[in-house]
């Protein structure tokens, strides 16, 4: 087995509709063929939403702070904090006012079983 090392602070960053992003894992940067890794860094009133859709998702704070929106109820967030989101589940990331975040964002699509 090879291990494969990424830098991620080579690899370019996206503008997106709220924030910036840059996929970290993949099948094209190592081969990953049933998961997804994507870097998201959100300043002050940038929001990203993850779901609804029919995948399995992890998201984890890497720096920062913010508010989470989960089931109709905010949650005040910071560095360490993370949710799963099971296939159908969504929830909505905000940077605080005056900071910014970085989140590390996983996607496994839902088993074909």
């Amino acid at each position: 087995m090879a291990i494969t090392f990424i830098e991620t602070k080579k690899l370019p960053r996206q503008k997106m509709s709220q924030g910036e992003a840059t996929e970290i894992l993949n099948q094209e940067l190592a081969g990953a063929k049933n998961v997804r890794a994507t870097l998201r860094w959100l300043e002050a009133g940038e929001r990203f939403q993850a779901g609804p859709s029919d995948e399995h998702q992890l998201l984890y704070l890497m720096e920062g702070n913010g508010s989470i929106h989960l089931e109709n109820n905010d949650y005040e967030v910071s560095r360490g904090a993370g949710v799963y989101l099971g296939p159908s589940e969504m929830a909505i990331i905000r940077a605080a006012d005056g900071a910014s975040l970085k989140l590390f964002h996983l996607v496994v699509p839902k088993s074909q079983e």
